[in-house]
Order: C-alpha cells, then structure tokens, then sequence
C-alpha cells in the first residue's frame, strides 16, 4: 500500500472563454521514505497536481474526474475542517513563493508559534523552542533574534527557510515541496536537501518534490515523472530518466540543462512553443533602437563600485548604544566594464541582492560611492537621476512582488515605454509589448492576463519583459533564472547573450546557480558575510579558486552532467509532442 496513490486525476478551470483542462488523468504513486521528483515547463500542472492533494486549488480550479489517497484514506473530497485536520499535520507543504505564503505584518514568532501550537498540541513555551530549533536546522544565524524580525527584514533564501521550517513543524507523513530550493544557495540548498533526504529516510516520510532544477532531481529524488502540458509523459527511476531517457521531451529537457564541464558560446534550447501569427517588427533593432548615451561610454570601466557601506538596524532603541544593526555591505569596492557580465555569487543575506539595490539607487549607501559612465550617481538628485533609470534596470528576485496585481500584462510592460516616451503611437508600443511577450516566450495573446494567472516562472519572463522594455544600457539580474524551468531558462539567457552581444548590453547578474554563472559570466565576484573576498576572471575562479569560501561553494556544486549529457544530442528540439 502506497503513501500516496494519485489515480486519473483531472483538472479543469471553467471560465466564460472555455474550460482549460490543467492535468490530463495523472497517475502516480510516493511511497513511504521515497521522493518523487515532480518535473516539466513552467505551466505543466506540476504545482497543480500538489495544490489538488492538500485541496488548495485556485478558483475557479476543480477536480473533475479521479482519485487521491493518503495511507488508502480517500482525501481529494475533503474539504473545510475534515482537510484542515489533514493538512498541517499528516501534510506539510513548502510553497514556491516565500513572500506571499508569509503575512508581513506578523513576525516569524507569530507564525510560527502558532503553526505548532495547533499542529502538535503544545503550549506556548515549547512552541517556541520548537520553533527555535526548527529555523536553526534551516540555516537561520542568530534563531532567537531572527525569530522576532518581519519577513520584509530576511533576504528571499532567508524567507524560503522559514517557510521550509513551518512546513516541518507538524511531523507530517508527506511533505510536498513546490520548487523549495529555488532561492536557496548552493550551501544551503545541500542542507536543505539532506534535511529532506534525512526526514525521508529515517521517519519514513514520502516527498513529492516539484522543481525545475534537474541538478536537484539528480542529488535527491529516487524515482521522477516528467509533466508537460499536463500530460504524464514519462515515469522512471531518476538514473533511468536521466540517462535513458525514451520521451523526446524528457531528452530536450535535460540537454538544455547548463554544462559545468565545458563553456558553451550559447544554451542548448528547447524549441517547442509557437510563436504567434501576424506581422512582427524586429525587436532588436526596434525597441532597443537607438540608445541614449549619458556621461563618457567609451571609457574602460562603465560602473565603479568603491567602498560601498550599508547596515540596517534590526533591533531599535532610544540611545544610540543599545541598538543593532546588521552589516549588509562592508566595503565592497568592483568594476564592470562595457559589454561584459560581471557575476555576483555567495550565500543568502551575503549582500549581493543589497548592492544590486544601491546600485539601482533603491538604497542609499552609508558610506562609499558609485560611478556609472563617469557620473557619481549616489549624489544625483532624484530629478538628476530620472534620465540613468531608463539606462539601469533591474530584474527582480520576486517576480509577483513587483507586479501590479490590478495591471493586465500588457499595461505592466507598456508602463515604461509610455513613461519613458519610447513609441510614436499606441499601435507602437502594442506592437512592442507582443514581440516582447512572443521573445521571452510566453506569446503575445498573454497579454490580456493578470500575473496571478501565471505560475511563478511565467511571472519572471514578465519581468524580464519589462526590464527590457526601457532600452537599458545597464541590466540588473538578480536571480532572474531562479523560478525558470532548463528549457525557458536556456531562452532567456540566450535572449540576454544575443542582447549583449549585438547591443553592447552590460549585465550584473546575481545567482546562486553556479553553472549558470560559469556559462554566462566574463567575471565573478564572490561574497560572504557583506564583503567581497575574490574577483576575477570566471575560468580561474573555476578552476583556480584561491579563497577558501569559495572552494566550499565549487565543490558542493551540482553536476548532472555526469549523469545525463552522454549520449543526448544537445540540439535537442521539439516541435510538437
């Protein structure tokens, strides 16, 4: 008897347009101590199929044909109190988006005390020493300080270890994980996964691990299903998938995975969505157009970084003396020249996302400045600074975050062009929002959406969408990738190779994705604790790293090469399945 039996699940969204049918009579089975790993595109139904175990499918969302059961207990008619008891406590689930599964005006204490105290009976003293004990095995520094702070105060893996404690907290039977280590370093992500792999094993609990990331799937899972299109396609043990893979599609998938044995000029991609019909203008040529070029361009350096200092209080009082502060920056001092992609690698809270946001003029630095083409920017004015925003762009971590929720898609790319004045006409800048939609691969009728009717990768192609929509001369990534499944990552980073290559394009670009890094990056820089404590040349810092911090990083870095590359053709393109 399995933990978990899945039989012809179907699942439908009626709405006045039709009814999308989302997964097509999936079946499949978790025992107990295995993990499954869950895989496919963004949109396949693999979060789907979870929210539908733990009856948290969005409305208008049903399931409208099969069955699931929990230890031979029928669950997929549960509804209201009957679930409640059912999740949280035989259930535990670690949702893909951090930000939005916490509320931000509780802090962590509040959350999580209470989590326990209904899941497993306790009283409010041992509720917060399970709590405690929980955000320490998750990596947390400082848990009994950490624990009274807001989730606005942690950095996106930070959050994301929250959320995994709180799912922990109630013992559960089957713990389904939705992408859980997609913000997370490649440090914390190897902890995080022999947590998972520890909890299996020893308490005998089942996983069903939904990710994109086909290095994780080769580190944790024993057996994997591959979703596409809401189809089961193909199902198997994890060394038969990844080395004998029979579906084309799961041949495509796995080739696009980034090489960290070999630097390819370019991303073996998966050629498999339709672009949409009627005529198209060029994209390059148009909406990057002609750039304009403030202060010097044709100096050595683009951006100088020197001696960055910034802290953020965490614990406020009225003298001086008692209050706390982290250091998010400690004199961070880099350069990034014209047309090349300089990389930031190191752990959650190190501080690469706080100096892509001082850079960005979003933080004021403490101490320190910063130079784009010549111009101290960190002493601009805001009305000085108008005309640089238009040229520096950022692509953020959270996607739904910073989105509009009442905006369709097309206003929320549209936005800047109409700010900035970048299209003649309205039929212009449609015209510019369809290409766009139709190059990061989602098509132009995507367009009339709202974000929360995409899945969260989907809502990072929108992002990148809209950070290119200004012209920038300057593109701020920060973990742009993280929510992308192999294929749509391997189309955005070529977009962005192909981008900066015929543009003149500079990118910093913020990842814990090490081979991710290696294959795009000209030069690395590594941080820990706020400080930068090795740059140079990517090639060396691969081969050659010096500081011991970064040794630690390389050697924990997933290789799925090994495995899955031998034999696969890396051209691997599917037009139709």
């Amino acid at each position: 008897m399995s933990l978990l039996e899945v039989e012809g699940l179907r699942i439908e969204f009626p709405s006045r347009h039709g009814t999308a049918v989302a997964v097509k009579g999936v079946s499949f089975t978790v025992e107990k101590g295995e993990i499954l790993g869950l895989v496919g595109e963004s949109g396949a139904g693999k979060s789907t199929v979870g929210n539908a175990v733990i009856d948290l499918l969005s409305a208008p969302g049903i399931i409208a044909g099969g069955n699931i059961k929990l230890d031979n207990l029928t669950i997929s008619g549960l509804h209201g109190e009957a679930m409640r008891k059912i999740r949280g406590r035989r259930i535990g689930f670690i949702f893909q988006d951090p930000m939005t599964s916490l509320n931000p005006l509780l802090t962590i204490e509040t959350q999580m005390v209470e989590t326990i105290m209904v899941n497993l009976d306790l009283d409010k003293a041992a509720a917060f020493e399970k709590a405690i004990e929980l955000l320490e095995s998750v990596g947390i520094p400082e848990p009994a300080i950490r624990i009274k702070q807001y989730p606005h105060q942690f950095s996106g893996g930070m959050r994301q270890r929250v959320v995994i404690a709180i799912a922990l907290s109630g013992d559960p039977e089957l713990i389904i994980a939705d992408e859980p280590t997609t913000a997370l370093d490649v440090s914390i992500q190897n902890q995080i996964l022999e947590l998972i792999r520890e909890l299996c094993k020893k308490r005998q609990v089942g996983c069903l691990f939904v990710t994109h990331d086909m290095g994780v799937i080769a580190n944790v899972t024993d057996r994997v299903a591959v979703m596409y299109m809401g189809d089961l396609v193909e199902l198997g043990t994890t060394e038969q998938i990844l080395c004998r893979p029979e579906h084309p599609y799961t041949q495509s998938l796995i080739s696009a995975v980034p090489r960290t044995d070999v630097k390819l000029h370019r991303f073996p991609s998966v050629e498999y969505i339709e672009k949409a019909e009627g005529n198209q203008i060029d994209v390059k040529n148009h909406w990057l157009g002609e750039q304009e070029v403030f202060g010097n361009p044709s100096g050595d350096v683009l951006l100088k970084v020197r001696d960055v200092d910034l802290r953020f209080e965490t614990q406020s009082a009225f003298f001086k003396k008692n209050r706390r502060y982290v250091q998010a920056s400690n004199k961070v001092s880099f350069d990034v020249r014209p047309g090349e992609t300089f990389g930031l690698v190191g752990e959650s809270g190190s501080g690469k996302s706080t100096i892509a946001r001082v850079i960005a003029g979003l933080y004021p630095p403490d101490a320190g400045s910063i130079e784009f083409a010549g111009q101290d920017i960190t002493r601009l004015t805001e009305k000085e600074r108008k005309p640089f925003r238009r040229q520096i762009q950022m692509v953020f971590q959270n996607p739904y975050s910073s989105m509009n929720a009442r905006m369709t898609v097309r206003d929320i790319i549209a936005e800047p062009i109409r700010f900035h004045d970048l299209a003649e006409s309205e039929r212009q800048v449609n015209q510019i929002v369809s290409d766009l939609l139709d190059h990061v691969g989602l098509g132009r009728a995507s367009g009339v959406k709202y974000p929360h009717e995409f899945s969260g990768g989907q809502r990072q192609r929108i992002s990148i969408a809209r950070a290119l929509a200004t012209r920038p001369r300057f593109l701020i990534c920060d973990e742009p990738t993280s929510a992308l499944d192999v294929s749509v990552q391997a189309q955005i980073l070529n977009l962005l190779k192909d981008l900066q290559e015929e543009l003149g394009l500079t990118m910093l670009f913020i990842s814990h994705d090490l081979p991710v890094i290696l294959q795009m990056c000209d030069r690395i820089g590594v941080m820990k604790m706020g400080s930068l404590v090795e740059t140079g040349d990517t090639d060396r810092i691969f081969s050659d790293p010096q500081h011991e911090y970064t040794q630690h990083l390389i050697s924990m870095m997933p290789r799925v090469e090994n495995l899955s590359h031998e034999g696969l053709e890396i051209e691997a393109q599917v037009a139709h399945v």
